[in-house]
């Protein structure tokens, strides 16, 4: 297992315990796992993003904290979260990440998963400039969205 499983690992330990909102600090934490706190940084990023359910709040300094909750999994409220974190552009990484979240917490089945994949996929898109397609993308996926609200 490498590090950064083992990082995630604890912090998902730590949401378990506290009823899914962990208030961690990042140099306890690097000095815990003997690893720089930018590697605290890039897990906390790429596995506790919105886009995978999570809302992480940071403050820097002295007393400084990383609050991490989990967003409730009520599926209207998971579905707004969702909608809110999509801003006025997107990628499909970003899609296609949140979409899963939506599926393992049972808001939408596969098949829907996959029609919303293939609505605001590249393949759909093809026909807009690359330069728009993230706008548009955004625009979509929200409409999607909503639409199943």
């Amino acid at each position: 297992m490498g590090m950064c499983d083992l990082i995630a690992g604890f912090i998902n330990n730590a949401l378990r315990d506290s009823d899914g909102c962990a208030e961690l600090q990042r140099s306890e934490l690097a000095s815990r796992f003997k690893c720089v706190p930018s590697q605290i940084n890039y897990v906390i990023a790429t596995r506790f993003s919105p886009e995978h359910g999570y809302i992480v709040e940071s403050r820097r300094g002295g007393g400084g904290f990383i609050r991490i909750t989990r967003v409730s999994t009520d599926p209207e409220r998971l579905l707004m979260h969702t909608i809110n974190a999509i801003g006025d552009e997107i990628d499909l990484a970003s899609v296609s990440a949140m979409t899963a979240n939506l599926v393992h917490n049972g808001v939408i089945n596969d098949n829907t998963a996959k029609l919303v994949l293939a609505a605001v996929g590249n393949g759909a898109l093809k026909p807009v400039p690359a330069s728009k397609r993230d706008t548009v993308r955004a625009s979509i996926y929200k409409q999607l969205l909503l639409n199943i609200i």
